[in-house]
């Protein structure tokens, strides 16, 4: 799409606005002085067409005129893509007429060779976009899809989705989608430290506007996960361990971004300004063994040796399926990666391969009957336990692509994440005709067809999938919405300590700020990163608020700005080393969130669970074992200047992911604030009294590591936490404001009893 000139509009009386293609071949019906769009291309009005009739009941006329192969497409979610796209490692080849993106001439928003050829010939409709260049090139590249996908038969548009995108520090695959200006929000583990469902809603009432935007109509979140385990690498993209407050901002998440209301509202909340929440990770991911993570092998098991699994569902049961809004229910569910290992069901497979847990659990004990879609490339072959790339066919791995998609279709899922062919589904549905008859299969096949065009219906897509890429740029990102972001942030940050009342500080105070160690890695996109020495913040925004010394001589106090220990070395690779394997031993290491070298002298002596093809062993112990964080050298940063400020403050801000042990820094620190997220002005803003603090621990800060290995990875508020010097324990719902300990109405109705 070049010119927004060549998209057509034309507004029913009483009824919607309808937007298409000049270049799509696609015409208008009229009747009963109305017009629909001729998505047939047979000048037929037939019940899909026609606007005036329920989402359901043209999902199902849809649903029913589809070829199996189009409804194989329709399954499919795509591989992650780039606006523009570049090749890489991982993604592998995209051109451009057959030619990367540096030597054409392709503009960002076109369509890459890979992308018109998934929807052509595989007849994939839902894309998930990461990284994009600009708001404008990611409506613009919208327009693109939508007018391919209008010419095709059927003309079923486009829906896009995204990972969250509006955190201000984007590390991992899972919240990858930072490209572009948006407004910027903490993360989701920072606003639960706001206790605020109302906030909540409104980031979701934010976001969605911002994502329709950009032609973005489901959303990948959020992450309902109880955090009951502390060491968990996807710790700061849930909520908290705490299942009321997960459930009431679960909900309040859903219901901001799927609720239309006034001239957006098409039916039952669900609109124009509408998107679809696709909450995840069925039954729950928080619970894995020694906070190892299932995107790898080595993580693959969640554990439940407190016997509590059920309340790992009810951030599901009662937040997302139990919305205020009209919409009802979140309209989406992904289930994880994970083996939920000795539980109901018995059957040890990936969540999403498991009869049990998406067709008997999700949909007929609880009713849930909305799209299940699998986690990302879990179809694929298996490689080893450490890599972030295998395929993630945990429980299945003996078992060949397409009876691994059989097997899944059987379990009641709907569609399958990072899959762009059509043909291990097309086989998957013979295999099932072989076993049950054509007629069970090809209504098996409809039902999924219905359930996902009933999303794309009831957010408008068929009647007006295109956008205005000048509007999408004065939208994303606009100063309102970058200031409600600012304001999430400021309620973000938790004061866990103000010794003798040291914060505020004056403003223009003079303050040495350190610089920080932040040693080389590679990032998940494959980039080696050198070591540096940096500024922890920028210093035109420490120069708005102070005077910046150069000496701990000069100053009237310190400002430290550290990371909480990073036991996962900048990867979501904790508790596994390959060094470890190579010289003999089980490759499993203890995964660490204190700063000095940890011996796991309390860890089990067996695993719960274990078991891989590429392991000779299933224990995955790694009692007695010794790891060390990879920046400790924030903690010696803390001590160092503490011993040369003498007895002048220092204030020392956190930046936070999860929980982590505070024993060894907080008595070298006058004042301590905790982030979750890259907040370096919120914080200023705090320090120098701007704002009052009111943000509460969204978790428990652990009083050392044998706690951490004592604690069940399945149950919340089960660890001994850290006092520090003054009495104060740091316990899930502790904060503090300027005139103490906050013990407000929102302490009152969340904090768990003891």
């Amino acid at each position: 799409m070049k010119d927004k000139k060549e998209i057509c509009y034309f507004q029913n009386p009483g009824g919607p606005r309808l937007s298409w293609s000049q270049n799509s071949g696609m015409k208008l019906i009229e009747k009963d002085g109305l017009r629909f769009k001729d998505l047939a291309h047979d000048g037929e009005l037939h019940p899909y067409e026609d606007w005036r009739l329920p989402a359901e009941t043209r999902a199902k006329d849809l649903a029913g005129k589809l070829s199996i192969e189009q409804i194989a497409g329709l399954m499919l979610y795509s591989r992650h893509q780039f606006v523009p796209g570049m090749s890489n490692f991982y993604f592998g080849k995209v051109t451009y007429d057959g030619k990367e993106l540096p030597e054409s001439t392709a503009p960002f928003s076109a369509l890459s060779d890979q992308q018109i050829q998934f929807m052509k010939e595989d007849y994939l409709r839902h894309v998930l976009v990461v990284t994009v260049a600009s708001p404008k090139d990611a409506a613009m590249w919208n327009n693109n899809l939508q007018e391919l996908a209008e010419g095709e038969p059927w003309g079923i548009p486009v829906s896009i989705s995204s990972d969250p995108r509006h955190g201000t520090s984007v590390t991992f695959e899972f919240d990858a989608g930072a490209g572009g200006d948006i407004s910027h929000w903490p993360e989701q583990l920072g606003m639960a430290a706001s206790f605020d469902p109302d906030l909540v809603r409104r980031f979701g009432e934010i976001a969605s506007d911002e994502y329709r935007a950009m032609g973005i109509t489901t959303a990948l979140s959020p992450q309902a996960d109880l955090t009951t385990e502390p060491r968990w690498s996807r710790f700061a993209g849930s909520f908290t361990e705490s299942p009321k407050l997960s459930t009431d901002l679960v909900r309040a998440y859903c219901d901001g971004f799927q609720t239309s209301v006034g001239e957006a509202e098409i039916c039952d909340g669900w609109g124009y300004n509408s998107v679809n929440a696709m909450v995840k990770h069925w039954p729950g991911g928080g619970a894995v063994e020694g906070g190892r993570d299932a995107h790898f092998g080595c993580g693959k098991y969640s554990v439940y040796p407190g016997n509590n699994f059920e309340q790992h569902l009810e951030p599901f049961t009662k937040g997302a399926f139990g919305l205020q809004g009209k919409t009802g229910s979140a309209s989406a569910v992904m289930p994880y990666y994970t083996i939920v290992h000795d539980q109901p069901g018995g059957e040890e497979v990936g969540c999403s391969y498991s009869h049990y847990l998406v067709q008997e659990l999700l949909r007929d004990q609880y009713g849930f009957d909305g799209v299940v879609c699998t986690d990302w490339n879990i179809t694929y072959d298996e490689t080893t336990v450490d890599d972030l790339y295998t395929g993630k066919c945990w429980g299945v791995e003996g078992l060949s692509q397409v009876e691994r998609c059989y097997k899944i279709l059987m379990a009641g899922v709907d569609q399958f994440g990072g899959l762009n062919e059509k043909e291990p589904v097309i086989e998957a549905y013979k295999m099932g005709v072989k076993e049950h008859g054509e007629a069970f299969m090809r209504a098996r096949f409809e039902k999924s067809a219905y359930r996902l065009l009933v999303n794309i219906f009831r957010v408008g897509l068929f009647e007006d999938p295109y956008l205005d890429p000048e509007h999408a740029s004065k939208v994303v990102g606009c100063p309102e919405y970058m200031e409600e972001g600012f304001r999430a942030q400021v309620k973000s940050v938790v004061m866990l300590k103000n010794k003798k009342q040291v914060l505020p500080l004056a403003k223009k105070a003079k303050v040495y700020v350190p610089k920080i160690h932040i040693p080389a890695y590679i990032d998940w996109m494959g980039t080696q990163i050198p070591e540096q020495l940096a500024d922890p913040i920028p210093v035109s925004i420490l120069d708005r608020y102070f005077t910046r010394v150069e000496t701990p001589e000069e100053a009237d106090a310190a400002l430290c700005f550290i990371r909480q220990p990073n036991g996962a070395a900048f990867s979501m690779l904790g508790g596994y080393d390959v060094k470890d394997r190579e010289q003999g031993g089980n490759g499993y290491m203890p995964v660490s969130i204190q700063y000095r070298p940890y011996t796991a002298d309390a860890a089990r002596e067996e695993s719960i669970a274990g078991g891989d093809p590429t392991e000779t062993s299933a224990n995955r112990s790694y009692k007695g074992k010794t790891v060390t964080v990879n920046n400790e050298d924030d903690l010696e940063l803390v001590l160092e200047t503490r011993r040369a400020m003498k007895e002048k403050p220092v204030i020392l801000c956190v930046k936070t992911n999860s929980p982590m042990v505070m024993r060894e820094i907080e008595p070298s620190a006058d004042a301590i604030l905790m982030e979750f997220g890259d907040l370096p002005q919120a914080v200023l803003e705090l320090i120098c009294g701007l704002h009052t603090p009111s943000g509460l621990l969204p978790m428990q800060l652990p009083a050392d590591m044998d706690t951490v290995e004592q604690q069940c990875e399945d149950v919340p508020f089960d660890m001994v936490c850290h006092t520090d010097e003054e009495g104060h324990v740091y316990d899930f719902g502790f904060g503090m404001d300027w005139n103490g300990v906050i013990d407000d109405e929102r302490v009152k109705k969340y904090a768990h009893k003891k």
